[in-house]
Order: C-alpha cells, then sequence, then structure tokens
C-alpha cells in the first residue's frame, strides 16, 4: 500500500471544494495539451504510423475533458466521504493513501503528452502509461473500497486509459520506436 506523503500529495482543501477538485485536471490537462503546441502534436500523430481503430486527432481534446472532469469529481466524492468526521480510522487512512495515488497519477498523466510529442520518446512515454494505468487500476481499488461511485466514475478513464496504452505502444512499435523524423510537412497535408 501506497503511503500518504503530504508533500508530494494535492492538499486536501482542493479535493474537498467539489469545483476546484473538478477543475484542476482539466486546467492542468488543458495546459499541458496548449503546451506543447497542438498544431505540431497534431502533425506528429497525422504523420505516425497508427495501429488499427486510431481515433482522429480532433476526439483527444473533448475526452480528455471529460475525463479530467470525471476524476476530479471522482476524487472530491472519495475525499469527502473517506475524511468524514464519521469515517473509521481505516477508512480517513485510506482516503489519504488515495490522495498521494492520485497526485501521482496525475503526474505520470500530464507528463505522457511532452514526452511522446515534445522529447519524442515513446518507449519512456509508453512505460509511463502503462505505470499510469496499473496506478489507476489501484486508484479504483482504494476509492471503490470508500465510495463506489468514486470508483465507477474512475472506470471510463481506466478504459481509455487502455486504449491509449494500446495506442502509445502501437504507434512506438509500428513506428520502430523512433519519432525523431516523425513530423507531417505541407506537401505530405496535400497529397
Amino acid at each position: 500500500m501506497t503511503t500518504y506523503i503530504p508533500a508530494l500529495t494535492i492538499p486536501s482543501n482542493v479535493f474537498l471544494n467539489p469545483a476546484s477538485s473538478i477543475l484542476l485536471p482539466i486546467a492542468l490537462g488543458t495546459s499541458v495539451g496548449f503546451g506543447t503546441r497542438p498544431s505540431k502534436a497534431q502533425k506528429t500523430y497525422l504523420a505516425l504510423k497508427q495501429p488499427p481503430l486510431h481515433p482522429p486527432p480532433w476526439v483527444f481534446g473533448p475526452v480528455w475533458t471529460v475525463l479530467y472532469g470525471l476524476m476530479g469529481y471522482a476524487a472530491y466524492r472519495a475525499t469527502f466521504t473517506g475524511l468524514s468526521p464519521f469515517s473509521s480510522p481505516q477508512t480517513i487512512q485510506t482516503t489519504k493513501h488515495s490522495m498521494t495515488v492520485y497526485t501521482i497519477q496525475l503526474g505520470l498523466n500530464l507528463v505522457w503528452m511532452p514526452l511522446f510529442f515534445v522529447a519524442k520518446r515513446p518507449i519512456e512515454a509508453t512505460a509511463d502509461i502503462v505505470v499510469l494505468l496499473g496506478l489507476n487500476g489501484y486508484l479504483a481499488s482504494l476509492w471503490g473500497s470508500i465510495d463506489s461511485v468514486a470508483a465507477w466514475c474512475h472506470a471510463p478513464y481506466i478504459a481509455w486509459l487502455g486504449f491509449a496504452t494500446y495506442l502509445s505502444a502501437g504507434a512506438g512499435y509500428l513506428n520502430g520506436w523512433n519519432l525523431a523524423d516523425k513530423e507531417e510537412t505541407r506537401d505530405d497535408v496535400k497529397q
């Protein structure tokens, strides 16, 4: 079990406020998305050999916005329920552990896009998302013991992470784990 690490954990007052808990991952995800220059990331995405069932690039923004919102709401529910004065000491401890795991997984989530599209490191990005998927399975388990609604709100995120892991590993493999030369040029777009 992960320990509660206050210095590495988003403060509980963020989790206990539904608006801040929901908006924090949306704002951070949006910032990373724009920070990685969306037009350049889209060009790279379009230049990659992709595995079957890959979605068009415009799908990712709306999907991640909804998933970040659900993730934030789940964090709010689990923290609000788990830190209730009526909760057992074990539930409070589990909730604090889950807050640390949530913070770590959010950091790993936010690192994936710069790793894949800016640093063009598909091996590291795929390792990141595999760890992210495992952490979120563990987090859903923790939240399930605190609040079943929180765990179910997290389920779509875990499903999408599974699909994103397939896309990351598939694109990495199909492109020889080397994205250094993968960027669509104007001539490629016209053809």
